[in-house]
């Protein structure tokens, strides 16, 4: 992806230049400048949330919180361990607040505490990350920001429509990937029976037909009579 998004600025640099080479140091440096705002206003709004995850884990409102997350926990991601669940709830807490951020040390956290060891993702793994992808946000601090930085009036406008959205597309991805998991289950359960059955045609097939070969070149052998001169 870094080298898209370089190929994509080079390659607009390049057009820009060629059409119009008095503007292009000036889109620089106004880009430079839009970037450096962003980038301190976003970074103020972290500061401040981090901060307060900080306070929540000091004074041990993290395990309040996993208390009040852990019956829709428990029956999302079913035969996680209490920590992994912890995890799961504070990531699922910065979800709420907007903070994509914050919330990714706490997911990869709960991704080491769902893992078995193996490199392949279980199907709780896959829900996690649906809903991280989705996450219903209430406050959505990070466009928030970005909407305060770019001069917006009424920056705390997208609330209600970002909590809809995200609302309906975490509904949907929970129930898609359970739907996936359900399927995928069953897939496993046959494949067993199926290769057995191969194995089962595998070991017979190849029997019967050793057993004509046998017989046909037990038909098929010359015999050889002794001659006076044979040795």
């Amino acid at each position: 992806m870094n080298f898209v998004f370089f190929l994509m600025v080079a390659i607009s640099m390049i057009v820009l230049t060629i059409i119009s080479p008095d503007s292009a140091f000036g889109v620089m440096l106004s880009g430079a400048r839009k970037s450096i705002e962003l980038a301190l206003s976003l970074f103020a709004i972290y500061s401040i949330w981090l901060s307060i995850l900080e306070i929540m884990d000091k004074i041990g409102l993290n395990k309040q919180l996993n208390k009040l997350f852990k019956p829709i926990n428990k029956r999302l991601f079913k035969g996680e361990s209490d920590k992994a669940l912890e995890y799961i709830s504070l990531n699922l807490s910065a979800n709420l607040l907007g903070m994509g951020s914050a919330a990714t040390p706490m997911g990869i956290k709960a991704i080491e505490s769902m893992s078995d060891g193996s490199e392949k993702a279980s199907d709780n793994m896959a829900l996690l990350m649906v809903i991280n992808a989705t996450s219903i946000q209430l406050v959505p601090a990070t466009v928030i920001g970005m909407r305060l930085a770019a001069g917006s009036a009424s920056a705390s406008d997208i609330i209600l429509p970002s909590l809809i959205a995200t609302a309906v597309s975490t509904v949907c991805g929970v129930i898609l990937s359970k739907l996936c998991a359900a399927i995928s289950k069953k897939l496993r359960k046959y494949k067993p029976q199926s290769s057995a059955k191969l194995n089962e045609k595998d070991n017979t097939l190849p029997l019967a037909s050793i057993g004509k070969k046998s017989k046909d070149v037990s038909c098929k052998a010359p015999l050889y009579h002794a001659r006076g001169g044979d040795k």
